[in-house]
């Protein structure tokens, strides 16, 4: 018998009444898009005309390579570089040492409160106005690496933490330094905790890198600009920009979900035994 232990199953009545939740909200859902779809051929905004630039191949090409390809790129380069310096300052805060522990922890707390927009334009004016030696393409990276990676800090700090304390008592009464338990029993142990939060924080920043329009950075939202100035047609134009985003949002989380099930597993229910089944299954 597999059961939950953190909750009772809900009976007949209560069952009925999830299900009379879930028709309510689908039909209010399937409303709410019929009305605005309603409004959208009101306004005259479902035109064969303003939708023509999506179904053009040359359209398309500008769309995914000039935008798509440039804003994964910016995500893939944020994350990795966020990843590291969030591991860094992670386990800096966490050092005995206070000369290592309070710089890391004002460079945390500091990018993490300042915002992602303030940080692009701050790089963008330092290193890339003026003959700067970077492009607004690395200026949205480091914006986004400072930001993501203090955030990621907080998480590996928070993940080490979570592991239980025996375990580095243990791992210390072996004979294993600080640097071996910290990499060997800790941070292995302490993935598990935080690959949920890793994941929401790749979504976060792929979302991000569409404020690299304010620095005319390359991008989805920079190709937008001169297909609706084109064709007039910037309700569609923000349709379709958005759609990519989420297909491309679901599919990095479905793909980081399933590695975090390689590499963690699924949680099962706890198996309960039947009192039946104890004592060589005579009854209790």
């Amino acid at each position: 018998m597999s059961a939950s232990v953190l909750f009772d199953a809900p009976g007949p009545k209560t069952v009925a009444r999830h299900r009379v939740y879930s028709v309510v909200s689908v039909v209010a859902l399937l409303a709410l898009v019929a009305f605005a779809v309603w409004k959208l051929y009101d306004a005259g905004q479902l035109e064969y005309e303003l939708w023509e630039p999506f179904v053009t191949p040359a359209y398309l090409e500008f769309i995914l390579v000039d935008g798509l390809l440039e804003t994964l790129k910016m995500a893939f380069f944020s994350v990795i570089f966020a990843v590291v310096f969030g591991l860094v300052f992670g386990v800096a805060k966490l050092s005995d040492r206070g000369w290592v522990r309070w710089p890391a922890w004002l460079v945390v707390e500091f990018f993490r409160a300042v915002p992602v927009l303030l940080l692009m334009v701050f790089t963008f004016f330092l290193l890339a106005i003026g003959g700067g030696p970077l492009t607004s393409f690395w200026c949205v990276v480091i914006a986004l690496t400072l930001y993501n990676g203090s955030v990621l800090a907080e998480v590996f700090r928070a993940g080490i933490n979570a592991v239980p304390q025996g375990q580095s008592e243990a791992a210390y009464a072996i004979g294993m330094r600080k640097s071996q338990v910290m990499t060997s029993v800790l941070l292995p142990q302490a993935v598990k905790i935080m690959l949920p939060a890793i994941i929401s924080q790749m979504v976060v920043a792929l979302k991000d890198t569409s404020l690299g329009y304010y620095i005319i950075a390359p991008g989805l939202t920079a190709v937008a600009k001169p297909i609706y100035l084109e064709f007039s047609n910037q309700v569609p134009t923000a349709i379709v920009i958005t759609a990519i985003y989420v297909a491309v949002n679901l599919v990095l989380t479905w793909v980081a979900t399933m590695v975090q099930k390689r590499l963690v597993g699924e949680k099962n229910p706890l198996e309960l035994t039947p009192v039946g089944n104890l004592d060589g299954g005579r009854n209790v």
